[in-house]
């Protein structure tokens, strides 16, 4: 009468389902069970084995996702950071005048101790202006480059050629003809600096195709309008 739990061990043939465990549950409620627990016979053995594998595979997938955090955090480490040569506090520096279309200005190119460009400034006449505040900001990008690494070779063919205004005639018997302040600047400096079969060139391709389009603008014009 006083008893308010019972546990039943079950054979492993038969489970919860069976008339054993159903008649159990019935004959609970009369008899004031709060509790019935039904194990299959050996199940708490099981459940110890279970239990202990059950551990063991935690433990492994803890040390799988460890080994995997210390590879990503020697990869992250490898990385090296990047190199900033400064040039010394007392260096060489080249300062060469130009004109470009009327605009003039002085290009000053610093250097370290074994001649390599590390900084240019680009000085316009016309201060204050907006010309003047792009080519201070573009000076200062390209010396941080210069000074990260990047090959004066591959700053001169990128630069080298590109067309806008203002653009005409410079006066420097090597360049002739600028398509653009980016134009000459960086032609001088592949002129100066690197040797002549490093030396960018034009894109051929968009040569022939401005040539192309400026043959069929004029077969276009209607006779006597060039006269």
């Amino acid at each position: 009468r006083f008893c308010r739990k019972l546990t039943l061990n079950v054979h492993q043939k038969l489970g919860g389902r069976s008339r054993c465990g159903r008649s159990a549950r019935v004959d609970a409620e009369p008899l004031g069970l709060k509790t019935i627990s039904i194990y299959r016979e050996r199940s708490k053995q099981n459940a110890a084995i279970n239990a202990a594998r059950i551990e063991k595979e935690s433990k492994v997938s803890e040390v799988a996702v460890s080994q995997v955090t210390s590879q990503e955090t020697r990869e992250s480490s490898d990385v090296k950071e990047p190199f900033r040569r400064r040039l010394p506090d007392e260096r060489q520096a080249l300062t060469h005048h130009f004109s470009v279309g009327g605009q003039e200005g002085y290009l000053t190119v610093g250097l370290y101790a074994d001649g390599v460009p590390g900084e240019i400034f680009i000085t316009m006449s016309k201060e204050g202006s907006t010309v003047s505040g792009l080519m201070d900001c573009f000076a200062t990008a390209v010396s941080l480059a210069l000074q990260y690494g990047v090959p004066l070779k591959v700053l001169c063919q990128k630069f080298s050629h590109t067309r806008f205004e203002p653009s005409g005639f410079t006066g420097n018997p090597q360049i002739g003809y600028a398509k653009s302040l980016m134009d000459y600047m960086f032609r001088w400096l592949a002129l100066k600096f690197l040797p002549k079969e490093t030396l960018p060139s034009e894109d051929t391709s968009m040569t022939e195709e401005n040539g192309a389009t400026s043959a069929a603008g004029l077969h276009s014009v209607p006779p006597g309008s060039l006269a």
